[in-house]
C-alpha cells in the first residue's frame, strides 16, 4: 500500500480503517449479547519500525486506548493480544513474517525486542483495571518446545517488575495446542488454547452432530488442555470458530452454515461443561466468519471481489480455503515425490502439517501470494481521500451484516455466566 498509494494516502487509509473497524456501536453491541470480555490482537509493528527498533512509536496506542475506553464503558474486559512478533513466531500467514521461518526463536534479539515492546505496554496500562491481562504471543511454534517455556519464564520476570496485577495469558506451543516442555506454572497465569475444529472448514468432513464427531470434539478439546488439567490451572480457549460458507460459492450454503452453527453450539456445551472461559475468533471481517462483517455491496468488498475470486482459484489464502484440483495437481505430485525420496519430510515442524501443506505454504501462500500484494494495492490506486475514507467506512458497524446465527448461539452461552 505504501508503494502504491504514497505516504499520505496510506496512513490515511489504515487510520481510517481503524477507527471505523471498533467503534461505540460495536462496544454497545458486543455487550447486548452478555459477553464480556473481548481479545484485541494487535501487530508490533504498530509500536515498533525493525528499521528503528526499541523506538516506541507513541501513536500504536492511539486506537488501541480508544477501543480499551470504549469497551470499559461497556464494562467489556479487554485481553491484549500481540498477534504478530518481530521476526515472526510461527510459520504461518497470521505472524506476518512475509516467510514461513519462525526466525523469533533462532535470534535472542527478536527476543528481547518483545520483551522490550511488553515492558513499554505494561507501563502503559499496568493501572487499567479494564484489561483483563496481557497474551504475550499468539500461536507459538518453537521447533524445539523448550525454547518457549524459557521465554515465558523471561517475560513473566520483565512484566511483573512493572505490573504485577494484571494475568498472563500464555499459549501453548504450535498454534495454542501442546505442552511438550512445559514442567511449572507462572504465577497469575493462564493457559490458552486454541480450539479450531476441522469439521468447521470447507476442507473438512461435514457436522451432523453424531456421537462420534461430539466424541472427537471433547477428545481433542482435553488433549489440548491436558498441561491445564494436570497442573490445575486456569485453561482458556482464546480462539475458535467454523468459518462460513458462501452462497455466492456454494448453492447449499444456508445449510452448511447450520451445520457450523450446531458444530459451534457442540462446542460451547463441552467448554460449559468443563467450566472454560472463551473467545471466539473474530468480531469482525469480510465475511469469513466474523460475528459482524463488511456487506458484499459496499465499496471495499466491490472492490476487492475479483481479486478475492482470483485468490480463492489459486488458494493464495489458507483459512477457509476450498478444494482445488488445479492447485492439487501441481503441489500433491511434488509432496508426493519429496515423501518418496526424502521420508523424513512427514517429520518437519510443525508436524501437524503434511508435505503438501508444508508446500503449500511455502509456494501458494508466500511467494505466489507476495506477487499479488502489489496488485491487490493497485485496486485503490486511483482512490481519492474520500473514496479511501468511503471504502474504509465500509466497516462501520452500521454498515455492516450481522451474523445472526453465530450472535444468537454465543449469546445465549454467555448470559447468565457472567462472573
Amino acid at each position: 500500500m505504501l508503494q502504491v498509494l504514497g505516504k499520505e494516502k496510506q496512513e490515511f487509509l489504515f487510520d481510517k480503517f481503524l477507527e471505523y473497524f471498533f467503534m461505540e456501536d460495536d462496544a454497545k453491541f458486543f455487550a447486548s449479547l452478555g459477553l464480556n470480555c473481548i481479545r484485541l490482537p494487535f501487530n508490533y509493528r504498530h509500536f515498533e519500525d525493525d528499521m528503528n527498533p526499541r523506538v516506541l512509536k507513541a501513536s500504536g496506542f492511539k486506537h488501541l486506548d480508544r477501543v480499551i475506553d470504549l469497551c470499559s464503558r461497556y464494562k467489556i474486559y479487554t485481553i491484549l493480544d500481540m498477534h504478530a512478533l518481530p521476526g515472526g513466531q510461527n510459520p504461518d500467514w497470521h505472524s506476518d513474517s512475509g516467510s514461513n521461518y519462525a526466525a523469533f526463536w533462532d535470534h535472542k534479539d527478536y527476543q528481547d525486542r518483545a520483551i522490550w515492546l511488553w515492558e513499554q505496554i505494561a507501563t502503559h496500562y499496568k493501572s487499567n483495571p479494564w484489561i483483563a491481562g496481557y497474551n504475550p504471543i499468539n500461536e507459538p511454534c518453537d521447533a524445539l518446545h523448550y525454547r518457549l517455556p524459557a521465554f515465558y519464564d523471561r517475560i513473566e520476570l520483565k512484566i511483573r517488575a512493572i505490573d504485577p496485577h494484571h494475568i498472563l495469558w500464555l499459549d501453548g506451543n504450535t498454534f495454542a495446542m501442546e505442552w511438550k516442555s512445559f514442567e511449572h506454572v507462572l504465577p497469575n497465569a493462564a493457559y490458552s488454547i486454541h480450539d479450531y475444529a476441522i469439521m468447521g472448514f470447507p476442507l473438512g468432513e461435514r457436522f451432523k452432530g453424531t456421537p462420534e464427531q461430539i466424541s472427537s470434539l471433547e477428545r481433542t478439546f482435553l488433549r489440548k488442555a491436558s498441561f491445564m488439567q494436570k497442573y490445575k490451572v486456569v485453561a482458556w480457549n482464546g480462539e475458535f470458530g467454523p468459518v462460513y460458507s458462501d452462497p455466492r460459492m456454494d448453492s447449499n450454503a444456508a445449510e452448511i452454515n447450520q451445520e457450523r452453527y450446531n458444530l459451534l453450539g457442540a462446542q460451547l456445551k463441552i467448554y460449559d461443561k468443563y467450566q472454560i472461559p472463551w473467545s471466539i475468533w473474530l468480531y469482525k471481517d469480510i465475511g469469513v466468519q466474523g460475528m459482524v462483517y463488511t456487506d458484499p455491496d459496499s465499496l471495499w468488498n466491490k472492490t476487492i471481489q475479483p481479486f478475492l475470486e482470483k485468490k480463492r482459484r489459486l488458494q493464495l489464502d489458507c483459512w477457509g480455503k476450498y478444494p482445488s484440483p488445479e492447485i492439487s495437481s501441481v503441489i500433491g505430485p511434488l509432496a508426493k515425490f519429496i515423501d518418496e525420496v526424502w521420508p523424513e519430510a512427514t517429520n518437519t515442524y510443525p508436524t501437524s502439517w503434511n508435505t503438501q501443506r508444508h508446500l503449500a505454504r511455502a509456494v501458494m501462500e508466500t511467494l505466489m501470494a507476495q506477487a499479488f500484494a502489489v496488485e491487490f494495492a493497485g485496486l485503490f490506486k486511483d482512490f481519492s481521500m474520500q473514496e479511501l475514507d468511503e471504502a474504509a467506512k465500509s466497516f462501520r458497524f452500521d454498515r455492516c451484516v450481522q451474523r445472526k446465527g453465530l450472535n444468537k448461539i454465543m449469546s445465549e452461552y454467555a448470559k447468565g455466566r457472567e462472573l
